[in-house]
């Protein structure tokens, strides 16, 4: 509706800006012009798509704006003659204001192309040798031009004003065009360097020849699955061997957290595979099965080992393309028995156990506040049906609306997998009834008694998390119990031993389920109906052993520590046993 509207409100003032110029009414012609702009400038901020949808009307922002600028035209002609210099002098600046913003936008997009297109772009290395410029400001780099579209408000309102005012004002605008335009310039020119494809890849290469990594981690894929590589950076930070990223999307940097490690960002497959600067490292790890792997796959120097994003009962941590690496790395027993059962063609001992490091700053404490905390984290909905199980559609608005009414009141953290929605529509609808439905609560600015606390009762907060922060395991540690679905999220919490519980979405016998997913053998089974949620709740803790036990299971034993286990399998790569 709000697309609607904008779009009505858009188109519907030039009909009564051809007709106050036609009149001619020049205070209304400017009246509506002003009123014009505004809607013009609030569209494209308020209203999602509304301008790409003009534009497949073939209505787009420059027709918009030389539509005006011929009403200016006709209303000038109107007032003072087509034989007025001063009418010449309008039409031959606005012609000359469209050269100039033709000239800028051209720059733009070359300084744009000329960035975009580099070979290997960096970070955390040196490259000052390429001296890359910096990009200029925004309202001076925007390859649309929009803003100096903008210029022609001073024509245009100067000529409610008479020809003359419009004339002056068109002068005006073509000075600040042409001014933007000899300002890009310098930008452009100090680019030009940067098209010498080799010598790029000679500068960066000697940069990482310098550093001489051993290990690399290798990662590509959307941006929304960053966070398989980010879980891996302070991991990597703190092994006793130097590392550096590979990644193969262009600004999939900038999706990482800040991190001292080194990374190259190679998109070419023939450059990535012909940048000798790596030949020095002996092992890549990979955290997800994607095509693109088999381009660093090929290198037969290095020893590949497959680390995943996360040990879990989904079918994703036994993928039989996992045997087209030397090693595969899981955090514990689960993982190697996972592959065991499954017989995909991943040989036993090819699999190594080397815990989470990533896990170290769980606590098994609770956030110890006089109210409890619930963290509800679903699943995304996966690649297709055999791998569907989120309980987001089906049943998430019910869970939370659960928790919303229960008593005595309850903090709610939601957080949803990055991906939801990425196949499923419908997930995305469900996660926006949830966010609604927390929103609606008003429990944020409540308060609530805790039937132990005394005086005034404290002020719960719910928090919905939909970015980087706060971190999922930050979320563990502000909880007490969890409510998720078959994913690593299940087994990762394990390291909190804090309750949790597991939603049902297939409707499974409880043995079966259990026996398919080991990971939930500590954990309340939570069905379709939600009949287990109550007791869940509200019921006595009586899996605290059994979730122990299991923990050691999914996450190997808590001594030696993952991070000495997982420094030790990188050392006994290099000591070749």
């Amino acid at each position: 509706m709000r697309r609607l509207l904008a779009i009505g409100a858009l188109l519907g003032c030039y009909p009564l800006l051809l007709a106050s110029a036609l009149w001619p009414a020049p205070l209304l012609f400017g009246l509506v012009a002003v009123v014009s702009y505004g809607v013009e400038f609030a569209a494209g901020r308020t209203a999602d798509g509304v301008t790409d949808l003009l534009s497949r009307m073939h209505l787009g922002v420059t027709l918009r704006f030389a539509a005006r600028e011929t009403a200016a035209l006709l209303l000038v002609a109107r007032v003072s003659g087509a034989d007025s210099p001063w009418f010449v002098a309008l039409a031959a600046g606005l012609f000359a204001l469209h050269g100039a913003r033709a000239a800028h936008s051209g720059l733009a997009i070359r300084l744009r192309q000329t960035l975009s297109s580099m070979p290997v772009t960096t970070r955390n290395i040196d490259v000052s040798a390429l001296r890359i410029p910096k990009m200029p400001p925004p309202f001076l780099g925007g390859h649309r031009g929009v803003r100096f579209l903008g210029l022609d408000a001073l024509p245009v309102l100067g000529a409610t004003f008479g020809a003359a005012a419009g004339a002056a004002g068109a002068g005006v605008a073509l000075l600040l065009a042409s001014a933007g335009v000899l300002a890009l310039l310098p930008y452009v020119r100090r680019t030009r360097p940067l098209g010498d494809r080799a010598r790029v890849l000679e500068v960066v290469g000697e940069q990482v020849r310098a550093y001489d990594p051993e290990v690399i981690l290798y990662f590509s894929g959307a941006t929304a699955a960053a966070y398989q590589a980010r879980m891996w950076l302070p991991t990597l930070e703190r092994i006793g061997r130097r590392a550096i990223v590979v990644l193969r999307e262009r600004g999939m940097a900038r999706h990482l957290e800040t991190t001292t490690l080194p990374m190259v960002c190679i998109p070419s497959s023939a450059d990535l595979m012909s940048f000798r600067a790596l030949s020095g490292a002996k092992l890549c790890l990979y955290v997800s099965n994607v095509g693109r792997n088999v381009h660093m796959l090929r290198i037969p120097t290095l020893r590949s080992v497959f680390l995943n994003h996360g040990d879990s009962d989904k079918e994703a941590s036994f993928n039989p393309f996992s045997r087209v690496y030397d090693e595969v790395w899981v955090a514990g027993p689960a993982g190697r028995d996972r592959y065991r059962r499954a017989r995909v063609g991943v040989r036993d001992e090819n699999i190594h156990e080397v815990g989470r490091p990533q896990l170290e700053g769980i606590s098994t404490e609770g956030p110890k506040l006089p109210y409890r905390t619930v963290l509800y984290a679903p699943t995304w909905e996966g690649w297709n049906d055999d791998l569907f199980h989120t309980s987001l559609i089906t049943m998430g608005p019910r869970i939370v609306r659960a928790l919303l009414e229960h008593d005595p009141p309850l903090r709610i953290i939601y957080k949803p997998h990055p991906l939801t929605g990425h196949r499923d529509k419908s997930a995305t609808r469900a996660h926006r009834r949830i966010v609604a439905m927390i929103e609606a609560a008003e429990l944020a600015k409540s308060k609530a008694r805790h039937p132990s606390s005394s005086g005034d009762a404290p002020e719960i907060r719910h928090l919905i998390v939909t970015g980087q922060r706060p971190h999922l395991y930050d979320c563990f540690n502000e909880c007490d119990l969890l409510i998720s679905d078959i994913s690593s999220v299940v087994a990762d919490f394990l390291a909190s031993e804090k309750p949790y519980a597991v939603t049902n979405v297939a409707g499974l016998p409880e043995r079966g389920f259990h026996e398919r997913y080991p990971s939930t053998e500590a954990g309340v089974l939570i069905g379709e109906d939600l009949a287990a949620l109550a007791g869940f709740l509200d019921g006595e803790d009586t899996l605290a052993r059994a979730r122990i036990k299991l923990r050691s299971y999914l996450l190997g034993p808590e001594y030696p520590d993952a991070l000495t286990r997982f420094d030790a399998a990188v050392e006994r790569v290099f000591s070749g046993s």
